[in-house]
């Protein structure tokens, strides 16, 4: 078997053998990302001298006996919107093409801490406020499940390494789902963590209020699980993360039996059959476990939810751009009308938008003394064509630029921990995936549940045939 095909949980248990070493493992990796990553796209910086510096470090500790823990030694890639030390950080677009931080995100920082190897930065579309991975910096990122297709945004660049072993591991940020629909379309595990769950400080500007977090991609549970332990934890700086004042143990024994409330579609909004019917399959796989499912209708306010995001994202933008002179040449075109929108938007609008927030955070605390879990599909679609926005129709009816997209935001503005995990794929072999979202807090117990669902039903065997 090749090197690059391990998890992360068997890298760590063959360096502990002195089976394998960080060195030969990382080798192994970039030998797949030289053959990989011109057909994809995934991988936009390459850090060459300073992983392999960072894996001969590894190798040492491993020898030894001085290991950091299971990380250390573990290739991984970093989202592009997540500043890493001395490599060139975009954000996808002109207005930063040549910023290099000097100060890792306290996420790296943990992750460098750890012994992790970090040897590249991921592509996303422009500020990340986008559906798919496309950026006139960077060009298009591909699915490695089908080249001609999208596997989806912002985290599209991680998601796409991850699934053609690229490294096992990646860290990106979710805003509005930006890492469970892009894990759903490439057949991994995505947690979008609590609010506060991974503290962040010495990260770029924040235009999405507190809805966007960092979160783990992987194979694999246990990957994902051993991620976010290593990312997670408070800081003093991040008054948020302050909440949660002990670091996360994620241990995965099967969970007790939950009340599940299964939402198959919001409101009149279209899902492909195909998706309905397979994460209507996973319901049923659900039950069988033991879990109780009940059927629903999403219970929360769909019209607020919708409002919120027409005021958010396009507000935050637009104060970002307002400190850069001469934006408005440097940005893509797609994003221009988004970035007026924000400029033309009142005061008063923000203000009602967040007033939004917080009537949606209590309808969804009184939804959790009812129900344990939420779950819906990750996404309304299947993949589409690579450098197109979104799709023009689902299921025959035309939606709009977040019609593939309904499913996920409402975890990031109720702040909740969300998790995708895939069930079974489309008839064409396109991976579909499962949302599990839960109360604020509840972040392990999702792992808990991917995980006692992955035992009976495992995904990690299969591997796209990339073309």
């Amino acid at each position: 078997m090749s090197l690059w095909t391990l998890s992360a949980s068997e890298l760590a248990s063959a360096y502990a053998d002195r089976q394998l070493s960080p060195v030969e493992v990382l080798d192994a990796v970039l030998a797949q990302s030289e053959t990989v990553n011109p057909r994809i796209n995934a991988i936009v910086t390459f850090d060459f001298e300073g992983a392999r510096r960072a894996a001969r470090d590894s190798e040492a500790r491993w020898r030894s006996g001085q290991a950091r823990g299971p990380l250390d030694g573990i290739p991984i890639t970093v989202k592009d919107n997540i500043p890493v030390r001395g490599l060139r950080t975009t954000w996808g677009s002109r207005v930063l093409g040549e910023y290099v931080p000097d100060a890792d995100e306290l996420p790296v920082a943990r992750l460098r801490a750890a012994g992790a190897v970090i040897f590249g930065k991921t592509n996303v579309p422009e500020f990340t406020l986008q559906g798919y991975t496309d950026n006139s910096l960077f060009g298009t990122t591909r699915n490695p499940w089908d080249a001609r297709l999208t596997p989806g945004g912002s985290s599209g660049g991680a998601v796409a390494a991850v699934a053609a072993g690229l490294g096992p591991l990646a860290i990106g940020t979710d805003g509005g789902g930006s890492i469970r629909r892009p894990a759903g379309h490439t057949g991994l595990v995505g947690l979008k963590p609590s609010t506060g769950r991974v503290a962040r400080t010495h990260g770029l500007p924040v235009i999405l209020h507190d809805f966007e977090v960092i979160g783990p991609i992987a194979r694999t549970t246990a990957d994902a699980a051993m991620l976010f332990a290593a990312i997670a934890g408070p800081d003093p700086h991040d008054r948020a993360s302050l909440a949660f004042p002990e670091r996360p143990r994620c241990t995965l024994e099967d969970p007790p039996p939950l009340r599940i409330l299964y939402v198959p579609r919001f409101g009149g909004a279209p899902v492909d059959p195909e998706i309905a019917a397979n994460v209507a399959e996973a319901t049923r796989r659900l039950e069988a476990l033991g879990h109780r499912i009940e059927e629903g209708d999403a219970p929360f306010d769909l019209a607020a939810l919708d409002r919120i995001w027409g005021v958010v994202g396009a507000a935050g933008l637009a104060w970002f751009l307002e400190g850069k002179p001469g934006w408005e040449r440097l940005i893509g075109e797609k994003l221009r009308p988004l970035a007026e929108h924000g400029a033309a938007l009142r005061a008063a609008d923000y203000v009602d938008a967040l007033d939004k927030v917080t009537q949606i955070r209590a309808q969804l605390a009184d939804a959790f003394e009812r129900h344990n879990a939420i779950l819906t599909p990750s996404f309304a679609a299947l993949p589409w064509t690579a450098n197109v926005t979104h799709p023009e129709t689902i299921d025959g009816q035309p939606v709009g630029p977040r019609g593939h997209a309904v499913f996920t935001a409402f975890a990031n503005a109720g702040g909740l921990p969300g998790i995708s995990f895939p069930c079974r794929p489309s008839r064409s072999g396109l991976p579909v995936g499962v949302q599990v979202v839960g109360p604020y807090g509840g972040d392990e117990r999702l792992l808990q549940l991917a995980a006692q669902y992955e035992r009976a039903h495992p995904w990690a065997n299969r591997w796209p045939a990339i073309d």
